[in-house]
């Protein structure tokens, strides 16, 4: 399996992974999304999102545990990653909004906002420093900095629950396979989490 996963291009990652926005968007403005086009785009956008974070962080584990070695497609898989939350961002800025003085109101009341704006933000150095000449210029320290990955994922995962109205099973289990992925990093015995 590994030998073909190894002759797919990464560009095929990156191309299909451009075209999800794209569809949704389309659907939004057809009607294809229902009578809240805006609530279900942003939805869908933050859904796929989560989802890719979530095979992003399944890697290192299908990795050690299964042997199916995807390590040449992780930086797609996170700046894609990068791309949805942005399209989801922009969706709820520019769609739902659409007025700046309620968005910081938004984000300093709304506690799910908060904590959704502040994974974005972490997301930002990862996303600008996801090339080989940030690998090479940051060195070691380009591993730590990359394992801010862990705090995004869970922020993700809680943004989900804590936007969800009672309790739902769907946003508990995003949070339920990220705290999963994220405890299958640590080796037995010990606290340091593995890249």
């Amino acid at each position: 399996m590994n030998g073909v996963l190894r002759r797919l291009p990464v560009g095929l990652v990156y191309g299909i992974g451009l075209l999800p926005p794209g569809v949704l968007f389309w659907l939004a403005a057809t009607g294809g999304l229902g009578v809240e086009p805006i609530k279900a785009l942003e939805h869908e956008l933050g859904q796929l999102a989560l989802q890719m974070l979530i095979v992003g962080l399944a890697i290192t584990p299908l990795r050690r545990f299964a042997g199916i070695n995807l390590l040449q497609f992780r930086r797609a898989i996170g700046l894609l990653t990068f791309y949805y939350v942005l399209c989801h961002l922009l969706v709820w800025l520019v769609l739902d909004v659409q007025i700046v003085g309620q968005i910081w109101a938004d984000i300093v009341k709304r506690p799910y906002v908060t904590v959704g704006m502040g994974a974005f933000v972490l997301m930002i150095p990862l996303a600008a420093t996801s090339n080989n000449w940030s690998v090479r210029g940051l060195g070691p320290s380009w591993r730590r900095l990359h394992r801010v990955v862990y705090v995004v994922a869970v922020l993700g995962g809680l943004h989900f629950v804590m936007l969800s109205k009672g309790l739902q099973i769907e946003p508990l289990l995003y949070l339920g396979a990220i705290l999963g992925l994220l405890a299958l990093r640590l080796r037995p015995g010990q606290r340091k989490a593995l890249v």
